[in-house]
C-alpha cells in the first residue's frame, strides 16, 4: 500500500519554502485579494442568477446566515482534518487563530494527498451547497448561494497554494502545522 505522509521526515530532504498567511503580510495580502476578487465575481453572477437579492430581509435571517456561516467553518476544516487521517496522519490539531480558522498535522504529505487535503473542502461543499441551491429553489437562493460563496471565496488560500505546489517537483512534501506550510524537496 502506498504511503501518502511520514511521520518523520524522509532522508534527503530539506526545506525549500515556508508559507505563513499569519507572518507574511504581502502573501495575506494577496490571497485576502483573491478571496475578495472571488466573492465580487460569484457576486455579480448571483445577481445575473436572480436580481432579488431576499437574503438580509430580516433580523432572524442574518442571525441564521451567520449560524451557518461559523457551522460551515468547523465543517470545511473537519474536511481537512478527515482527509489528512485518510492520507495517514496520527493526529490532527485544529484551531483558530482569531484571522483564520485551521487544521494541521506535525505529518509530512505528499505532493498528491496534500492537494487532495487542501482541496476537498471546497469540492465536497460545493458539491452540497450546489445541489442545496438547485432543489430549495428560488426562495432560499441567496442564502444557499451566500454559503456557496463563503465557501469559494474562503478557500482562496486552498487554491493559492494548491497552484504553487502544482507548479513543484512531484516528489515535494508539504508539512501544514494549521497556521504555515514548509514544503520540502529531494536533495
Amino acid at each position: 500500500m502506498e504511503r501518502h505522509c511520514f511521520q518523520q521526515l524522509p532522508d534527503g530532504y530539506e526545506k525549500t519554502l515556508t508559507l505563513d498567511l499569519q507572518k507574511d503580510t504581502k502573501l495575506a495580502l494577496v490571497v485576502n485579494g483573491l478571496a475578495v476578487s472571488i466573492a465580487a465575481v460569484m457576486l455579480a453572477a448571483g445577481f445575473l442568477l436572480m436580481p432579488v437579492f431576499t437574503i438580509f430581509a430580516s433580523l432572524p435571517a442574518l442571525a441564521a446566515f451567520l449560524v451557518c456561516t461559523v457551522l460551515y467553518m468547523v465543517l470545511h476544516e473537519l474536511v481537512h482534518g478527515a482527509c489528512m487521517k485518510l492520507f495517514g496522519a496520527k493526529k490532527v490539531r485544529f484551531g483558530f487563530t482569531g484571522l483564520y480558522a485551521f487544521a494541521g498535522s506535525s505529518e509530512y504529505f505528499k505532493k498528491g494527498a496534500y492537494i487532495v487535503v487542501a482541496l476537498a473542502p471546497l469540492v465536497v461543499w460545493g458539491a452540497v451547497f450546489l445541489a442545496l441551491t438547485l432543489a430549495m429553489g428560488a426562495k432560499h437562493f441567496w442564502f444557499i448561494y451566500m454559503l456557496q460563496l463563503v465557501n469559494v471565496s474562503g478557500a482562496a488560500g486552498d487554491l493559492y497554494v494548491s497552484f504553487r505546489f502544482l507548479r513543484m517537483t512531484k516528489d515535494i512534501l508539504v508539512q501544514d502545522t494549521g497556521v504555515s506550510m514548509t514544503v520540502f524537496t529531494r536533495n
